[in-house]
């Protein structure tokens, strides 16, 4: 039996983009890395959308409506929820994961989850190309891979 993978080459795909604007000092940063990334790993401009949502609990719906459209091929899913006070960081998170899970299990679009889960401010900005990499660049990269991983199964399985 033979192993399958996707690459890394984005040429020809369509990616969808959900980004927060809540933290926007933490998801424009997000953002600019995985747009950089993508045009970077062959997706043209005009291939690549955005899609602006209040804040991470409401990614998920807009992630479905994406990726129920036919009309891309992954979609990115970008926000930044940081610990607070109260248990609202609980409630938002998990609403994110699991919405973002589920548009994955319901469409068999890829939906990736780049949303930071972070106890403080300085927890995110590590994310967003400091020790602890760029998430939005792996979000990026993980939304091409997984494109093409989807289109090579559908040739060989």
């Amino acid at each position: 039996m033979g192993e399958l993978e996707g690459s890394t080459n984005g040429t020809g795909l369509r990616v969808a983009i959900v980004a927060a604007r809540w933290n926007s000092f933490v998801t424009e940063k997000l953002l600019d890395g995985a747009r950089e990334t993508l045009k970077a790993k062959g997706v043209a401009d005009g291939e690549c959308h955005v899609i602006r949502v209040p804040g991470s609990f409401e990614i998920p719906a807009a992630a479905q409506w994406a990726a129920s459209s036919g009309r891309v091929d992954a979609v990115i899913c970008l926000g930044a929820v940081i610990r607070g006070e109260t248990a609202h960081f609980e409630y938002v998170a998990g609403a994110a994961q699991q919405g973002i899970l589920s548009a994955t299990a319901q469409t068999g679009v890829p939906v990736v989850f780049g949303v930071l889960t972070v106890d403080t401010i300085e927890q995110a900005l590590e994310r967003t190309g400091g020790k602890d990499g760029h998430k939005g660049e792996e979000a990026a990269l993980t939304a091409i891979e997984m494109a093409n991983l989807r289109k090579v199964l559908g040739e060989h399985l």
